[in-house]
């Protein structure tokens, strides 16, 4: 399994394999990253220039994958655990720990720099187990009893704010 620079699992053999598109993929077929960051690589900006920004992953005529490209850059979006499938419930202006976090797949081999960010979320009971080495993100898992605990506490939270009392109920009996 694919391992964190402090030797912890990150709960996958292939990240590459929960990588959707990239990023920086336009609509078009285009690399938003030439095309905006032309100056962090010149050489990448100039290749893709030359072939009109088109993605080379994408062009059916090439033999690019996701893992050729050095600008390769893919976040997960879906506000669900990947491994659970927990749903996320955020609290506005609540400092409240969130349900989910950011769980990184790829990090940098033998002492090189990470080129590839490669990033899904997990709750934070399945982050824990995936790190602790034991725990795979494919595991066929229900989330946890604490998880189900805090999800329906901040949606009964939400509920109750969402709840209309008019003001004669809420001065009721207040003669001031």
């Amino acid at each position: 399994m694919e391992k964190t620079p402090q030797g912890t699992s990150v709960g996958v053999d292939d990240p590459y394999e929960f990588a959707g598109l990239c990023d920086y993929l336009t609509g078009e077929g285009q690399c938003r990253y030439a095309l905006e960051h032309h100056g962090h690589d010149p050489e990448f900006g100039r290749e893709r220039a030359a072939d009109d920004y088109a993605c080379p992953v994408v062009d059916p005529e090439s033999d690019w994958s996701w893992a050729d490209c050095p600008h390769f850059r893919s976040r997960n979006r879906d506000r669900e655990c990947v491994r659970c499938g927990l749903e996320e419930k955020r609290m506005a202006h609540d400092d409240e720990r969130p349900l989910l976090e950011e769980h990184h797949l790829s990090y940098a081999r033998d002492g090189e720099t990470l080129s590839h960010e490669i990033t899904i979320y997990l709750c934070r009971w399945c982050h824990a187990k995936v790190h602790n080495s034991w725990a795979r993100i494919t595991d066929d898992a229900a989330p946890e009893p604490n998880a189900i605990a805090a999800l329906e506490e901040r949606r009964g939270r939400e509920q109750s704010e969402l709840g209309f009392e008019s003001a004669a109920e809420r001065y009721d009996g207040d003669d001031g």
